[in-house]
């Protein structure tokens, strides 16, 4: 959903349950050693976002579902800890969550994927969709898809391997020729305009003071920060600077967001870790 620039003050866009989640592990828990967490310390960092706790219980079920956790039953406690593909999901994203140029092309030219999948796998279809999405492809017509720059496609449908039918993508590098500019094209597949408006809703969100003060805790604070970062990524496809006016304002974004993180990172990891303790020391007592 976007949001226009005069709403200032107002959330970017309505934060999922899933989008914190993700945040949540990312900036916490992948590749770290962090013992399961709790159910109930999920909810309560959720809640100080602004999300019920049944909406909570919910995602974390359909995460176990989808693969991306794993629940446990410890006494009285249920515990959630990412499993491997959910590490994979977040690794994948990592780079440019935390990149220096991450609404910057990889290389020159385009990336042209086209591919194959039975209607009767909605899922895959989705899921794939998605992660050509992440990596900034837009469908252009007739089933092609494009992005700029060189795509690592390997990396991004990783995550997708084992589900992904045998020659199910097509995939090139291309240039544009002489007297064929991609100007109109990129007109058709991206909608500069609601690009323009995320990211000076994002702006606006964390440049208040009051966005941060607002949320529950610094934990629930960071969450809600890096859920609104990774969709602001998600829509930014990473266009050249050459389709873009002067005042682009993605340099803004990533300025805003780096100071937001920062001034979060030492509150909310000190929670964590007394998160963490706290619950350490309940399951051995």
């Amino acid at each position: 959903m976007s949001i226009a620039p005069a709403e200032k003050g107002k959330s970017m866009r309505s934060r999922q349950p899933k989008q914190l989640l993700l945040a949540f592990f990312g900036e916490h828990v992948v590749d770290q050693d962090v013992p399961p967490l709790r159910a109930s310390s999920l909810i309560e960092v959720l809640e100080g976002a602004g999300v019920a706790a049944p909406a909570t219980r919910a995602t974390l079920d359909r995460m176990v579902q989808r693969g991306l956790l794993t629940r446990e039953r410890r006494g009285r406690e249920i515990l959630f800890s990412l499993t491997e593909e959910g590490g994979a999901v977040l690794r994948e994203a990592t780079e440019r969550v935390r990149g220096p140029h991450p609404f910057q092309p990889h290389g020159t030219g385009w990336t042209l994927v086209t591919f194959t999948v039975p209607e009767d796998q909605r899922t895959l279809r989705h899921r794939l969709r998605s992660a050509l999405t992440w990596e900034g492809f837009a469908p252009l017509r007739d089933g092609l898809w494009l992005a700029p720059g060189e795509v690592d496609l390997d990396a991004a449908l990783e995550p997708l391997r084992a589900d992904l039918p045998a020659a199910a993508i097509t995939a090139f590098h291309a240039r544009e020729l002489p007297g064929y500019a991609m100007a109109d094209n990129v007109r058709a597949a991206w909608d500069i305009e609601k690009i323009r408006d995320e990211h000076l809703a994002f702006i606006d969100t964390w440049s208040a003071a009051s966005t941060a003060a607002e949320a529950g805790s610094p934990l629930s604070a960071r969450a809600m920060l890096v859920a609104d970062w990774l969709a602001l990524l998600g829509t930014d496809p990473r266009l050249p600077r050459a389709f873009m006016d002067d005042d682009w304002p993605a340099d803004r974004s990533y300025e805003v967001y780096w100071a937001a993180r920062n001034a979060l990172e030492a509150a909310s990891t000190r929670q964590f870790t007394a998160l963490t303790a706290d619950g350490t020391q309940r399951r051995a007592s």
